[in-house]
């Protein structure tokens, strides 16, 4: 059986695993959907009567963020998260003693992160669209960023959440993730309106995709008029292309030289 063969039935194997985690399910799948509905409800009459800009909704408001905020939970934080685990408890050595080839492994992850990512994204757009009053976009050209922004986004999570795998071990690696993601989303745009973000926040934030991301999900999202509250006054859509491909290119680089199938201090 070859390497793809055999990464489709990882593929198998880890939506079936992923599944049961009901914690894993919750918190990376489901959460920015919970969010999403809180917060469209709770700050829908800041929104009502022409409050926002260009009929802005807060279920408007708030998708792109949560769309960005679910790519890197269901790439960046559960690679992080599953590859550490079952690093610590003796998976990926015994994985590593079968004939099974290492690609097949990373290709059940990566099937994995696909599968989750898509169904989140088409959940939170029908959510947003069936219970919010959020028009979606009709311009092709604004959907074609969208799959750009949301491909590189997943694919600069999921390679970056290997690399980060290795920092820590399971019972540690909740704290190193969580807590800096958090961090993260506050500051990057996620929850709160990224002009109200001061602009020395604004600039670290810059240094990590999450920023690019929730950028580039606004300018799909967002009234045009409404790029002047970015730091560059607009969508920067190159731009957010090419910092995501570069983060993406660095962490597959970070994968393939910190990468270990063992706890440290053991062989």
């Amino acid at each position: 059986m070859n390497a793809l063969a055999l990464g489709l039935d990882r593929t198998i194997l880890e939506l079936k695993m992923y599944s049961r985690e009901k914690e894993s399910v919750f918190f990376s799948f489901l959460f920015p959907i919970l969010l999403l509905s809180l917060f469209s409800v709770i700050f829908s009459a800041q929104f009502q009567e022409g409050a926002g800009q260009g009929g802005m909704t807060a279920g408007l408001f708030f998708m792109p963020g949560m769309l960005s905020a679910g790519v890197l939970l269901t790439s960046f934080q559960t690679m992080a998260l599953s590859i550490a685990t079952e690093r610590d408890d003796g998976t990926l050595k015994r994985l590593r003693a079968t004939p099974m080839p290492s690609v097949a492994y990373f290709l059940g992850k990566v099937g994995l992160v696909g599968v989750t990512s898509v169904l989140q994204t088409v959940l939170l757009l029908v959510v947003a669209t069936l219970f919010f009053d959020v028009d979606l976009p009709t311009d092709p050209e604004r959907w074609a960023v969208f799959v750009l922004v949301f491909g590189l986004g997943v694919f600069s999570g999921t390679v970056l959440g290997i690399a980060y795998s290795s920092l820590a071990t399971s019972r540690s690696i909740g704290a190193v993730v969580i807590g800096p993601m958090l961090v993260l989303q506050f500051i990057s745009g996620v929850y709160i309106a990224f002009d109200n973000v001061p602009t020395w926040l604004q600039q670290v934030a810059s240094l990590f995709p999450l920023k690019w991301i929730a950028q580039g999900m606004r300018s799909v999202f967002f009234p045009a008029e409404m790029a002047a509250g970015e730091m560059a006054g607009s969508w920067e859509t190159g731009k957010t292309a090419l910092v995501l491909l570069a983060w993406g290119i660095a962490g597959l680089i970070l994968c393939v030289t910190t990468f270990r199938w063992f706890k440290r201090g053991t062989t």
